[in-house]
């Protein structure tokens, strides 16, 4: 049973009904909507729970209460007493739980008072978010801000109870560690006592927590605070949280397991239904069917590979593509977008020019039955017919290409599929769940000129491709999961490498001498000498997670405090400058 807390007041302002007509109750909460009718005043008043209307009439209320109520402005906190009475006939309204009834107040008392709020507190106003961050504390007071909160709060409890239930013990990790790479900047923090050194904030628990494993924890969590200095963007903030998990003396389907019974009953417990087992798909039949590695599966337009179909092709850039190794012809069809304005087709070219594409070619083909494009005159009657068999047109239908090698085409496609989803505004209902598994180990880089791990450099490689780790490295798969929900990547992990000898071949190939590995990683490298076990892990984005949970569009609307895309905390002014002092205390200056 819950405690009771409520010590200024005995009941909250979601919680009267009919059943409650006659009773004398106290409410506290904040003056939302004053209306005087002259010679009555209605207040609805707002908690974190709801809203009730409350009632004063000079007669019944008292001259000195019913003065004070004509004083009142809005979000100005009250404490009310009075009875419980139902509205008058034909005025309750239905679209509240407190909608029948109304409190007739006798007693008044003013807790505070409140300048004008720079916006108004709803849930549909036009304030500019910056507006916004700047008055956070009255932003959150918002029904949707509040609700937001307590619903992250509500996940974050039922993964804990979860894991808590299912064996796992909760480890924190220090905020001040080394710096590593790990595949963004870190955040530094200046040591006082050691000069000229730093500590760096985690951008996960990673190493961490394969250390708890080798230390015998076996089933370790944590809600973990992590930092990362890169751009920003509405799933992204530089401090962020996340569920991290880790087990050992397990294989990956024991993970995969593990996590699909504890996110399947956290997701529960806030009234999301989630089927398990998840569907798995391979990384490259992601990329390849949906041209993204965290796909939106809750609508079709999936990409095919056309090359055969234009291999004898007039139109040379196909035909060259279907006789190059490695090049193909790819292609998406956007129902309905055929219909479009010649103009507004021509645009698209842009679009797909912010994925990577050279120009984009593309066939409208019309509801009359024509067909408009720059490029349909060299095709056969044969190449247009397996074209439209292949993509299932129908008239209005916009068919579009991509010309490039497979990754890119996919990438490219994969843009526009979401830009014309979007643009379609085609249904995306309920959430869509799954898991993209056996990702490559590396990819090139091509700004350093050096492989990059694709998740990170403690990944478990697939044991058959082991032995082209230094003959072939790209073609080497990783033991690898991620999870996927509505389209964004909201979790992933992998297997870990448990074996000295191998981290420091993965670390080689990455680029890393001996000297610099053991110099970055040194302590895991000893670790993993001491009879480190199979090991495996995960991480759920929890800000990304309650954001689709809420349905926001930016991670912003379910924290708190957040930053600005630029970095910027708007109410604190944060970062700011600081005292000179203070630097060189901590042997820095300023240039």
């Amino acid at each position: 049973m819950p405690i009771d807390t409520r010590s200024m007041h005995t009941h909250t302002c979601e919680e009267l009904r009919s059943s409650d007509i006659g009773s004398t109750v106290t409410l506290t909460g904040w003056v939302w909507h004053r209306r005087d009718h002259g010679g009555l005043i209605f207040i609805d008043l707002r908690d974190r729970e709801g809203m009730t209307q409350i009632s004063f009439d000079p007669e019944l209320s008292g001259a000195e209460t019913f003065h004070t109520a004509e004083t009142v402005r809005s979000e100005w906190p009250l404490k009310v007493t009075g009875v419980v009475r139902a509205r008058p006939e034909g005025m309750a309204n239905d679209r509240l739980a407190t909608g029948e009834i109304e409190v007739l107040v006798s007693e008044i008392v003013v807790l505070n008072t409140s300048k004008t709020p720079p916006f108004q507190i709803e849930d549909h106003g036009e304030t500019s978010e910056d507006v916004r961050l700047r008055y956070r504390y009255l932003d959150i007071r918002r029904p949707k801000m509040l609700s937001n909160l307590k619903l992250r709060s509500d996940f974050t409890f039922a993964i804990r109870q979860a894991l808590h239930d299912r064996a796992f013990t909760e480890v924190e990790t220090p905020a001040l560690f080394k710096s590593t790479p790990e595949g963004a900047r870190d955040f530094l923090v200046p040591s006082r006592t050691q000069p000229g050194h730093f500590y760096a904030l985690p951008q996960s628990p990673q190493l961490l927590k394969q250390l708890l494993m080798v230390g015998g924890i076996e089933r370790y969590y944590q809600v973990a605070k992590c930092f990362r200095d890169e751009d920003l963007r509405a799933d992204r903030q530089p401090e962020f949280t996340q569920v991290d998990i880790e087990m050992s003396f397990v294989e990956q389907d024991d993970v995969m397991g593990a996590l699909e019974d504890v996110l399947s009953d956290a997701f529960a417990k806030v009234g999301v239904e989630m089927a398990t087992p998840l569907r798995r798909l391979a990384y490259w039949d992601a990329m390849d069917t949906y041209g993204s590695d965290k796909p939106d599966t809750r609508f079709g337009m999936e990409l095919h590979d056309v090359t055969s179909i234009f291999s004898t092709s007039e139109f040379k850039l196909f035909a060259n593509a279907a006789a190059t190794d490695g090049v193909y012809v790819k292609a998406i069809n956007a129902k309905g977008a055929g219909a479009w304005p010649r103009a507004q087709i021509d645009k698209l070219a842009g679009v797909a020019e912010g994925f990577g594409a050279k120009g984009l070619a593309w066939i409208a083909f019309r509801e009359d039955g024509s067909m408009n494009s720059p490029i349909v005159k060299f095709f056969t009657d044969e190449e247009m017919e397996a074209l439209r068999a292949e993509m299932d047109v129908v008239p209005g239908d916009l068919v579009m290409f991509a010309v490039e090698s497979r990754l890119k085409a996919d990438e490219i496609l994969g843009g526009m599929r979401l830009h014309m989803a979007n643009a379609l505004e085609l249904p995306r209902e309920g959430h869509d769940f799954l898991w993209v598994v056996d990702f490559p180990l590396v990819h090139w880089d091509e700004d350093r000129k050096a492989y990059a791990a694709e998740h990170q450099p403690f990944t478990q490689p697939v044991e058959d491709d082991i032995e082209r780790l230094e003959s072939d490295p790209l073609s080497v798969g990783s033991r690898t999961y991620d999870f996927v929900m509505d389209g964004f990547e909201a979790g992933g992990g992998g297997m870990r490498i448990h074996n000295a000898e191998l981290q420091m071949r993965i670390l080689k190939m990455l680029g890393f001498t001996e000297e610099l590995a053991h110099e970055q990683f040194g302590f895991l490298m000893d670790a993993l000498e001491y009879g480190a076990p199979p090991m495996g892990g995960f991480a759920l984005g929890l800000d990304r997670v309650c954001m689709l949970l809420a349905g926001a569009d930016s991670i912003r609307e379910v924290m708190a405090f957040p930053k600005t895309s630029s970095g910027s905390d708007l109410m604190s002014e944060a970062p700011s400058s600081v005292e000179a002092r203070q630097l060189k205390e901590l042997s820095l200056r300023t240039l």
